[in-house]
């Protein structure tokens, strides 16, 4: 056959690693403990009957999803939904203006956002991003599907991971094919905030023609007035990224939306496919931000932060733990294992203790110990009080195996790759 996939395909698609989930190592067999994905373990943020109906204001009547219209295609413009969305976030907090409808993209995710602003802005083989790690994996694997190069401007981990503007700006300055910067608020793996005059300097900057995003995903565990959502309406060149997937407890449904310009969400709205969000995705979502729902998840957020304060408190009680590195604005921690007792930061402890907790234990942290900044850390998703608990009591008994010398050494080489393998991991 005169067909050769290695010639056919894009070279950077068939250089891609295929994306590993949370899940991809230890499944969810509904005994672990599940401290890795940074979702929300207290569930999703709907008033629920003791049946698990859903139920709507004081009348308490029954919602369901309408399961009769999945014949007929979606609304493609979601008004309703976007409307909600920019009443949530009409804080005015950062401006006097009100976000409308027309300053809303939304999709499968923000993983969908990501890709669509690529496509938006770069042109394939010509066009760069700039990133900031450690952050979220999935900006260089979109560039990548894209045929976008990446440039680093690395947070400051001796300034607890802050945004670096000046040299972000200095390589701005340099490069004009840069046209895509992205910031990640509160940070993944590093929980903290991205400062308002560090973003404002960017947006400022007096030479450079590109678009600041800010992924927003976890900006609900942070303090009130911290969404930069409403910005946009003084900014054409800025977007904001957020998610249902983190405080309202729905990644299962899969909604991001993307804040920004009239004429960017304009671009982002033309480009996706007609349909991309579903019915069922829709009604949920809508319900998500009724009042009665939003109680509920503040009241989840609320038990996230008292158990984040939890872990703050009783995990450097445990011989071993270390420091807690980056910010405290996200329902998950950064924090280091060290190599003994009151010892140093060791990424062999850490992927030791990340593997037995989740092998012997059926409790599953990640590893983030191969990023900038994170040498000999796990990153610990918080939940619920008793998963907290369990969590404690596993944790304190694997260090101790460790340091008793029950758990076995590989080769330099095999804690190097397996080091990478774990660390590999995105969501």
């Amino acid at each position: 056959m005169p067909f050769d996939l290695s010639k056919c395909a894009r070279p950077n698609i068939l250089a891609l690693e295929p994306y590993r989930c949370a899940r991809d190592d230890y499944k969810d067999d509904g005994t672990n403990i599940l401290l890795d994905a940074n979702e929300n373990a207290y569930g999703p943020g709907l008033a629920l009957s003791e049946d698990g109906k859903l139920v709507n204001g004081e009348r308490k009547s029954d919602v369901t999803i309408d399961l009769l219209g999945l014949n007929r295609y979606p609304d493609p413009h979601q008004h309703e939904l976007k409307h909600l969305l920019c009443g949530l976030r009409n804080t005015h907090v950062h401006t006097k203006k009100n976000l409308t409808p027309d300053n809303l993209f939304v999709g499968v995710g923000s993983d969908e956002a990501i890709d669509a602003l690529l496509r938006a802005f770069c042109t394939p083989g010509k066009d760069k991003i700039l990133t900031c790690p450690p952050t979220y994996g999935m900006y260089a694997v979109s560039a990548q599907v894209n045929d976008v190069e990446v440039v680093k401007v690395p947070l400051d981990d001796k300034d607890g991971f802050a945004a670096q503007a000046d040299k972000i700006n200095a390589r701005l300055a340099e490069d004009p094919s840069i046209k895509l910067v992205y910031l990640c608020s509160p940070g993944n793996p590093t929980a903290n905030l991205v400062r308002k005059a560090d973003v404002q300097k960017v947006l400022e900057h007096p030479t450079w023609n590109g678009v600041v995003v800010i992924d927003e995903a976890y900006i609900d565990f942070a303090p009130e007035g911290s969404s930069l959502a409403e910005w946009v309406a003084e900014w054409p060149n800025l977007v904001v990224m957020q998610t249902l997937s983190k405080a309202f407890g729905l990644a299962g449904i899969r909604l991001g939306a993307a804040f920004t310009s009239p004429e960017i969400a304009r671009l982002l709205n033309s480009l996706k496919a007609p349909y991309n969000i579903s019915n069922p995705t829709s009604q949920l979502a809508i319900q998500s931000l009724q009042p009665q729902n939003l109680k509920v998840m503040h009241e989840h957020r609320e038990q996230i932060t008292k158990q984040r304060e939890r872990l703050l408190a009783e995990m450097p009680k445990i011989p071993g733990v270390g420091r807690f590195l980056g910010g405290r604005e996200s329902n998950f921690l950064l924090v280091e294992m060290l190599d003994k007792p009151s010892g140093k930061p060791s990424n062999e402890v850490a992927l030791q203790v990340y593997e037995r907790l989740a092998e012997t234990r059926g409790v599953v942290v990640r590893f983030r110990g191969k990023e900038l900044g994170c040498f000999g850390c796990l990153r610990v998703t918080v939940g619920t009080e008793e998963e907290v608990t369990r969590f404690l009591k596993e944790l304190s008994g694997v260090l101790e195996e460790v340091y008793s010398g029950r758990v076995s050494k590989p080769s330099e080489k095999v804690e190097e790759q397996k080091e990478e393998e774990v660390n590999g991991v995105i969501a």
